[in-house]
């Protein structure tokens, strides 16, 4: 069993060995630490090599990394050291925009002490103390190059072990199943706009993308375009609204998930239609143009992308703007011993890794069963039909992700009556599945109504939260911000009462 980088390989070691079907697990690991995009990475002094403009193509090769000193050496007290990092889209002071309670592992408490929205320094901590029990699996600062079928089925995955030099030992591995959990944050997607590659040129580092953001302080006194109003876009664009010059252009083609209220010193405007290079001008859509534009940030989310993957017939990556000839999201149709977690988006990440992990894991040790290709394939042309071919393919926006974990938790559980199987595991299981003698396999979480109302509140849980200002600190709880379940409930219970 392989698997590559991310949150998925710390979420599906944990499933697969409370199977006990498994002789060897592998994860392959690039950075020298677990945590995936998590792990902070200062912009290097150079220009970013993987910055684009525009950046069109989700086949952009492997991630190089950036060489830097590692502070171990301070802690442990030995010779200072070099490593390898990988540029992430973390900036300096992003926190969740899910609250604590709703996005955390199902059998590891937040510490109590954590802010309701914790900063990302607080889920690298959290990550690395659920990552303590499959550390032993991992095989760290190892990219993968190759992974491909065997003409007799089983894959061949071909590593290399990074190094300064880049030379370093490229080695090949046989796996029965592989599961690709490299996320999908890696390729920025800058759409090719008219002008735009002649106004980067003429204005060089003017425009770039939320991957490369670190804090707002880089555009102060600037006259600022941040296009796209998701997430990342709307944290961000609050961040450099109070430091550019005023107002900050919000320039989007559909309405925010997240709530995003209307100020003085925020301009909203439709997409950019083309960039003038005379006087640093920008035309909009409406007809509107802004001359004097000092820098436009991209927070236009990412492709798709898997290099290693480039031999699969038929293939899962074409345009990036989704991972196609899969069934639920997840399995490779062609041969389904290839898996694929958390691509979805629009979603919480922790709780869907944890489902789509026990799917994954009893799937392949045979206590759960796929239907036809042919079936799979009618999933597929379903999902298309009703979300598009694009980019909207993989959002599972609320209720959906919600109903989504809860299928995968039926489907993950109805396993639990078969027969048990033969098994040749070869590593400890977790001591939950132990207690329980004859016990197979791990529960994966499930959502009751309190998740539901929490999930559906949220941008607004969030909202709340941001207004405290720097009190936020010390807000803890949804209580703490002014959200009950439970004086919810009560109210909902008066009112069916009232009713009666």
């Amino acid at each position: 069993m392989g698997l590559q980088s991310n949150i998925g390989t710390i979420v599906l070691p944990r499933y697969l060995l409370a199977e006990r079907a498994f002789s060897r697990i592998t994860v392959f690991e690039q950075r020298s630490t677990v945590g995936g995009i998590w792990n902070y990475m200062p912009l290097p002094s150079s220009d970013p090599k993987d910055l684009a403009v525009p950046q069109t193509n989700p086949h952009a090769g492997k991630d190089e990394p950036i060489w830097r000193h590692s502070n171990a050496g301070k802690v442990l007290g030995q010779q200072e050291k070099e490593e390898a990092a990988f540029m992430t889209p973390l900036y300096d002071r992003l926190e969740t925009n899910i609250p604590r309670g709703l996005m955390g592992f199902s059998d590891l408490a937040w510490p109590e002490d954590c802010q309701l929205f914790p900063k990302h320094e607080a889920v690298l901590e959290y990550i690395e103390r659920y990552a303590e029990d499959v550390r032993h699996l991992i095989r760290f600062s190892t990219q993968v190059l190759d992974v491909r079928l065997e003409p007799g089925g089983g894959w061949k995955v071909k590593t290399q072990c990074v190094t300064r030099d880049g030379l370093g030992e490229i080695e090949e591995h046989d796996f029965d199943a592989v599961v690709v959990a490299s996320g999908h944050f890696n390729v920025p997607y800058i759409p090719q706009v008219p002008g735009i590659e002649d106004w980067s040129q003429a204005y060089s580092g003017s425009i770039s993308h939320s991957k490369f953001y670190r804090k707002p302080e880089d555009y102060a006194g600037k006259k600022v375009i941040v296009v796209g109003n998701s997430a990342s876009g709307i944290d961000i664009g609050a961040q450099i609204q109070e430091v550019c010059k005023s107002p900050l252009l919000m320039s989007s083609k559909s309405e925010p998930s997240l709530i995003n209220d209307a100020t003085a010193s925020k301009l909203d405007k439709p997409p950019i239609a083309e960039f003038i290079t005379k006087d640093r001008r920008v035309r909009f859509e409406d007809g509107s143009v802004e001359s004097g534009v000092d820098a436009v940030l991209y927070c236009t989310g990412y492709f798709y992308s898997f290099p290693f993957l480039e031999s699969l017939e038929p293939p899962v990556i074409t345009t990036g703007e989704r991972v196609e000839n899969l069934y639920l999201h997840i399995f490779y149709q062609a041969n389904p011993s290839l898996a694929f977690p958390v691509l979805s988006q629009k979603i919480i990440p922790f709780p869907l890794a944890e489902a789509q992990g026990a799917a994954i894991a009893r799937v392949f040790s045979g206590r759960l069963s796929l239907p036809t290709e042919s079936e799979m394939k009618t999933w597929e042309y379903g999902v298309k039909h009703e979300m598009g071919s694009g980019r909207e393919f993989h959002v599972l926006t609320f209720p959906r992700d919600a109903d989504y974990i809860n299928m995968l938790h039926d489907w993950s559980l109805s396993a639990n009556h078969k027969q048990g199987h033969a098994h040749h595991g070869n590593g400890a299981v977790n001591g939950e599945d132990q207690a329980v003698a004859g016990r197979i396999g791990k529960e994966p979480p499930y959502w009751g109504e309190k998740e539901y109302w929490t999930r559906e509140r949220f941008p607004a849980i969030k909202k709340a939260f941001q207004q405290f200002g720097e009190e936020r600190h010390s807000k803890r709880t949804l209580e703490d911000v002014g959200f009950s379940f439970e004086e919810w409930k009560k109210e909902k219970q008066g009112q069916s009462k009232g009713l009666s």
